[in-house]
């Protein structure tokens, strides 16, 4: 059944789903697998290409590392989901059409926008033309037949957030015999317990990585960046992790967004310029007791989940709950055989416990490898899908007084 085709004597009701990342693979599951034995409701998918992007796996195909190669459309059958293959040019949020490829238009009737983040290369000079990033599996792999190439020589990351920092030490493993500079305004692992972040350091002086902090990368060119104060560092190859943007289709369409482009949601991740619009995962600006949540996987798809369990509410005509979500770890890889895993409160702030070494390697990979298997699960069993932190009393609605 193609989407707007007529079940009986309603016409289906057109549910497209924009991206199939960690969330929005997460809305598509979820809401597939609550609506496939009723009638009058179509599931669309779209995406640009039909491998799933492990984002936090994309540091190993950096180097060079053969990694799985998952299938949506695979993952996605025998759930009467329809997916389309291409790259959305254009939202509509007015006419409720979605723009593919320039020439192709899907109309709907609920829209879950899931283009995620990419890299901020715009934002500073040279970046774009110049830089390396992580934004798919094909830019990763064009690092690391670049670092395979070069022999020798000196490969800047830019940026000293997570994955800058997972992104260094890969590097520096896989290369011993290329010296890699880490460069950033923070010290790597800032907001880390003393411990963890002491542990963290010695990891990157182990692996031979140069930390420079409180710098600010203002240019890049072909054989160098440029710092904030005139200082040159050379540079075969640059790998840009300073900062992400997300698509600006959103705010080009119409949707209330923030400063950063964002979809600005209500309580039920609906968009509260467009409610028919569901926002998840790094496209939407989902504000808790704590503050604006920041994208992670961890995050991500819980949102998607709550968004496939909103639009199945409102199709039965009940109201959607409020979204709840505290975060509960930060793991950071540090090559293939250490890490180190900081467990946080929901708000974020770190607590007192970190594991360090083999242990935090083993937690690290079953974080890294849940997504797939969890996808599995829901496909069996939704119910499945619908337990995340939270946050409790750091989350808790408060009532007007």
């Amino acid at each position: 059944m193609s989407a707007g085709q007529e079940t009986g004597t309603a016409t289906a009701h057109r549910a497209v789903i924009l991206g199939a990342g960690y969330a929005g693979m997460a809305a598509a599951v979820q809401l597939a697998a609550r609506v496939q034995r009723r009638e009058g409701v179509q599931v669309t998918v779209v995406n640009a290409q039909e491998r799933f992007t492990e984002r936090m796996r994309l540091h190993m195909t950096a180097t060079g590392r053969r990694l799985a190669e998952p299938s949506v459309p695979e993952l996605l059958g025998g759930m009467g989901v329809r997916f389309v293959r291409g790259w959305v040019t254009a939202v509509d949020a007015d006419a409720r059409t979605v723009r593919i490829d320039d020439y192709q238009v899907l109309p709907y009737d609920t829209l879950v926008y899931g283009l995620g983040g990419v890299a901020d290369t715009p934002a500073v000079p040279g970046a774009e033309d110049h830089a390396y990033t992580l934004n798919s599996v094909q830019d990763a792999e064009l690092l690391a037949d670049r670092l395979a190439r070069l022999g020798s020589g000196t490969v800047v990351v830019a940026g000293s957030g997570l994955t800058g920092i997972e992104s260094a030490a890969e590097i520096a493993e896989r290369h011993p015999e290329l010296k890699v500079v880490l460069l950033g305004r923070q010290e790597p692992g800032a907001a880390m317990t003393p411990r963890a972040k002491s542990y963290l350091h010695a990891a990157l002086d182990r692996l031979g990585v140069q930390v420079r902090t409180g710098v600010e990368v203002v240019k890049v060119l072909p054989d160098a960046v440029e710092l904030a104060g005139g200082e040159s560092v050379a540079a075969d190859a640059v790998l840009w992790t300073s900062g992400t943007r997300v698509s600006p289709l959103a705010a080009a369409a119409g949707l209330a967004v923030d400063d950063r482009g964002r979809i600005l949601t209500d309580t039920a991740l609906r968009s509260v310029s467009h409610p028919e619009v569901y926002a998840v995962g790094d496209a939407a600006a989902i504000r808790q007791a704590y503050g604006v949540m920041h994208g992670t996987c961890q995050s991500g798809m819980p949102t998607g989940v709550h968004a496939a369990l909103s639009i199945d509410r409102t199709l039965k005509g009940k109201q959607p709950k409020p979204f709840r979500f505290g975060y509960y770890h930060t793991p950071v890889s540090l090559g293939r055989g250490d890490a180190v895993v900081q467990f946080t409160r929901p708000d974020d702030s770190p607590r007192r416990i970190c594991l360090t070494g083999r242990m935090a390697v083993r937690y690290k990979e079953t974080v890294t490898a849940s997504p797939w298997p969890t996808y599995g699960r829901m496909k069996k069993m939704p119910a499945s899908g619908a337990f995340w932190p939270r946050g409790g009393r750091f989350t808790r609605l408060r009532r007007a007084k």
